[in-house]
C-alpha cells in the first residue's frame, strides 16, 4: 500500500494528514514544525511513502532542505496552485487544508516548486534588504518635502548631498518645526548611509561572480539586473528552453479560450517574481531610450515601438533579455558570441525565432 502525507505548515505547529492510495485518512495529528518530529512521525510509512507535500511560503526553503535531508520524498508544491483544489471544501481549517494537500499528491494534480540554493537565497536577501531601505530613504525624504508645503516651503529639484543644508536653510528661522525635522532628517541620513553600503556590496558581489559578469555584457543590463535575474533563475538547466524564462517571470500575454467563439489573448499575466519582472522592464527602458550605438535587440524593440508603442516595445524586448541571458547562463555563451549554437550571435539567434 502506498502512502501520500500533506503538510499544512505553520510557525509553531503544523497539521499533518496521511492517506493511503484509495484516499482512505490513516494518521492525523497536530505536530511542531521541526524536521525531526514531522520524520519521526512518518517513520512509519517509509518504506511505501510516495509523496510528502507542502506549500510554498516563508519556512519552505528551510523545511524542505532538512526533510529532504532525513531521506523524505519532499516536493514543494505552488501556492496558487493548491489554493484553487483547497476551496473546493466547506470549511477552511488546518486540518481540512492538510487532508487537501495529501489528496492532491495522491492524484498528481500539483505544480512542483524549485527551491533554491543557499547562495541564491542570500543573494535575494541583499537584493531585499537594499530595495526596503531604498524604498524607507524615499518615504522620509518625501514625508519631509510634503510637510514644508503647508508652510509655503518648496525645495524644488535639489541634490542628495545638498537636501540636508536645503531643508535647514529654509527653517533657519523656525525653532519648533527644526526640532520637528531634525529627527527625520537623521533618520533620512542614516538609511542613504547604509543603503550606499548594501548597494556597494551588491556591486562587489556582481563583479566576482562569472556569470554577473557575462550578463553585464547585455545592453540595458546593470549590477542589480543581472543579480536578480541571477538569483530568481539560480540553476539554467531547471528550464528545458529558454524562451519559457519569459512566461516564468509573467512576460507573456493571458490567453482566454472557450469553445469555438471565445478565444482572446490579453496583457501580460504578471506571474512569477515581480521584482525581477520589474528590473528587466527597466533595462528594457534603458536599452530603448539610453543606449546610443546600434543593436540588433534595440532595432527589434524599436520596430515594435512604432506599431504597439513603447510600453508593449520594453514588455517585449524586456522578455527577450530574459530568454537571451539565460541563453548565455545555460550555454556559457558571451553575448554576441560567434561561437554560440547556430552559429549565430544570441541576439541575433533570440530575434530570428521571434520572427519565425
Amino acid at each position: 500500500m502506498n502512502y501520500y502525507a500533506g503538510i499544512d505548515v505553520a510557525m509553531e505547529r503544523s497539521a499533518l494528514c496521511v492517506v493511503d492510495e484509495t484516499g482512505s485518512i490513516v494518521l492525523e495529528r497536530s505536530i511542531d514544525t521541526e524536521p525531526d518530529e514531522i520524520a519521526e512521525t512518518l517513520a512509519p510509512f517509509a518504506k511505501t511513502l510516495r509523496r510528502v507535500g507542502h506549500e510554498t511560503g516563508s519556512l519552505a526553503p528551510w523545511l524542505h532542505k532538512e526533510l529532504r535531508a532525513r531521506g523524505l520524498p519532499v516536493i514543494c508544491m505552488e501556492a496558487a496552485h493548491t489554493r484553487s483544489a483547497l476551496k473546493a471544501q466547506r470549511n477552511k481549517t488546518d486540518r481540512n487544508d492538510a487532508r487537501g494537500l495529501a489528496q492532491i499528491l495522491r492524484t498528481g494534480w500539483f505544480r512542483p516548486v524549485h527551491i533554491k540554493s543557499d547562495e541564491s537565497y542570500r543573494m535575494r536577501l541583499l537584493l531585499t534588504a537594499r530595495r526596503n531601505m531604498k524604498r524607507k530613504f524615499l518615504d522620509i525624504e518625501n514625508a519631509i518635502r510634503h510637510s514644508l508645503k503647508a508652510f509655503g516651503i518648496r525645495l524644488g529639484q535639489v541634490s542628495r548631498a545638498r537636501f540636508e543644508a536645503k531643508v535647514r536653510a529654509a527653517l533657519a528661522d523656525d525653532v519648533v518645526l527644526t526640532g520637528m525635522v531634525e529627527g527625520l532628517l537623521k533618520v533620512r541620513s542614516v538609511l542613504w548611509v547604509e543603503y550606499c553600503a548594501l548597494h556597494k556590496l551588491l556591486v562587489k558581489i556582481v563583479g566576482r561572480d562569472p556569470v554577473c559578469r557575462r550578463f553585464l555584457a547585455v545592453p540595458g543590463v546593470g549590477p542589480v539586473t543581472a543579480l536578480s535575474f541571477r538569483a530568481s533563475v539560480d540553476d539554467p538547466h531547471r528550464f528545458a528552453k529558454s524562451r519559457t524564462v519569459g512566461a516564468h517571470f509573467g512576460l507573456t500575454p493571458r490567453r482566454w479560450q472557450s469553445g469555438t467563439s471565445v478565444d482572446q489573448n490579453g496583457h501580460i499575466s504578471k506571474k512569477g517574481d515581480g521584482e525581477v519582472r520589474w528590473v528587466l522592464y527597466e533595462s528594457a527602458n534603458a536599452l530603448l531610450t539610453l543606449m546610443r550605438r546600434p543593436d540588433p535587440l534595440k532595432s527589434w524593440g524599436r520596430r515594435i515601438a512604432k506599431k504597439r508603442g513603447h510600453k508593449a516595445a520594453c514588455v517585449a524586448v524586456a522578455r527577450k533579455l530574459a530568454v537571451i541571458m539565460h541563453a548565455m547562463w545555460r550555454d556559457g555563451t558571451d553575448y554576441g558570441d560567434p561561437k554560440s549554437r547556430d552559429n549565430l550571435s544570441i541576439p541575433a539567434r533570440a530575434i530570428a525565432a521571434m520572427n519565425r
